[in-house]
């Protein structure tokens, strides 16, 4: 793609990595194929291609977004499978990202939509306003079908029935390993998942422990800062993303690491490109460093030698996460594990697909975000599984929301599988 960016213009790094990403695009399309929001809504404004067409529009032309280019950029999913697609190494993420903050820093929303993002960065992030939140949205979801804005309806919906217990295995401590010692490890408990599951962090921190890990909860870390990052605020993501740059650079500097493990794959994708993100700040040394460290815990449990199991009788439907196979690349790896000991192991159908949950876009962009639901969910149930495993909080409670089948976390069956307790939900 040809552009015409000012020398001026190129002295801001954001706009600077935005032409090399436009560079490399030769409109061939191939993204279009995999894009979800093209396949449901058919316009080439909502694939990637065409979204690529508005952004460098906007930013070479340094005007300010009409409603239009709004509406389509935050359309996207951030899904990645047209990264996955691209044959020209399009590294579409940077760039939706870039302009996103353009939009937010430029761009002035209805006074609803600025006041439901304003809550939903104030909410998500942080563990106890989200339970708290969560407690009076499951007061109120008797009453969602009076309630006017579909967005509001989708938050209701999306209250589970029960908040679990708040999980003391969440406070900053060390776990030491159950035998001996291999590794040590610092684990990111997340935010939205602490309110959500507390289940998964527990099971992760048992089954690393049997296997030779000595696990660290650091004190300062938390969020990672995705959920505002996507929405484009890059002031509120990164003071989040620079307490777990400390928080975990102290670790590794008092008591050293060998790994940051990261059981969301939707923070582990934002937290192995921190050091994009503060490429220019006074952290980018630490970032890089935090960068590095950081694995998916399928990863990590890859090099652990989890014993092979018997045969359990139990067929598990695996969702792939996009934050997952598009984001980190990892596509193989939790099915592996889960095979090895002992699972059948299934894939739907269109298994590069979103399940629309996106972080908040399925608050946000509740009607497309309920069809890719609709399918993700009926393509997991002709597999007739017994159980349906993913590695993002997000998907669980998404295609929860749609099926009676048990969601569970891929770690928690892995733990059960390995002397762990029976997941809760399929103890119902």
């Amino acid at each position: 793609m040809q552009t015409n960016f000012t020398p001026e213009q190129l002295k801001d790094s954001g706009t600077a990595r935005a032409n090399e990403i436009l560079r490399n695009c030769v409109h061939c399309g191939f993204c279009t194929a995999t894009c979800p929001t093209y396949q449901i809504l058919g316009d080439e404004l909502d694939s990637p291609r065409g979204r690529i067409y508005q952004i460098k529009d906007m930013i070479e032309n340094e005007r300010v977004p009409d409603k239009k280019t709004v509406m389509h950029v935050d359309r996207c999913l951030s899904c990645l499978a047209c990264m996955t697609t691209c044959p020209s190494g399009v590294h579409y993420m940077h760039l939706v990202d870039h302009a996103r903050e353009y939009i937010e820093n430029t761009y002035k929303r209805p006074i609803t939509d600025r006041a439901l993002r304003w809550v939903l960065a104030q909410i998500l992030p942080y563990p106890m306003r989200f339970r708290l939140a969560l407690l009076g949205a499951k007061i109120a979801k008797p009453f969602k079908a009076i309630v006017p804005d579909a967005r509001l309806r989708a938050m209701l919906e999306m209250a589970p029935k029960e908040i679990p217990p708040v999980s003391r295995n969440d406070d900053p401590q060390t776990f030491q390993p159950k035998g001996e010692k291999k590794l040590r490890v610092a684990l990111m408990t997340g935010c939205a998942q602490k309110a959500l599951n507390t289940d998964i962090n527990d099971a992760t921190i048992r089954l690393l422990r049997r296997f030779g890990c000595e696990v660290v909860i650091a004190e300062g870390a938390g969020c990672c800062g995705a959920l505002t990052h996507h929405m484009g605020k890059t002031k509120e993501s990164h003071a989040t993303a620079e307490k777990n740059i400390d928080a975990w650079v102290a670790e590794a500097n008092s008591g050293g690491l060998d790994s940051i493990v990261i059981n969301t794959s939707g923070c582990g994708t934002t937290v192995k490109d921190y050091g994009h993100m503060f490429r220019e700040s006074g952290k980018s040394k630490e970032a890089a460093q935090v960068a590095d460290l950081a694995q998916d815990v399928s990863e990590l449990l890859m090099q652990l030698d989890l014993p092979e199991g018997a045969a359990k009788g139990i067929r598990v439907a695996y969702h792939a996460a996009c934050s997952l196979q598009h984001g980190q690349q990892i596509k193989t790896f939790p099915k592996d594990l889960l095979k090895r000991v002992g699972f059948e192991v299934v894939e739907p159908a269109d298994s590069h697909l979103c399940c629309g949950s996106a972080g908040t876009y399925n608050l946000m962009q509740p009607e497309i975000s309920k069809e890719l639901k609709r399918r993700k969910v009926d393509t997991l149930e002709a597999k007739q599984p017994d159980v349906i495993a993913a590695g993002n909080i997000g998907c669980m409670m998404q295609i929860g929301g749609g099926t009676g089948v048990p969601v569970v976390h891929t770690v928690e069956l892995l733990d059960w599988a390995t002397g762990g307790p029976k997941p809760r939900a399929l103890m119902s």
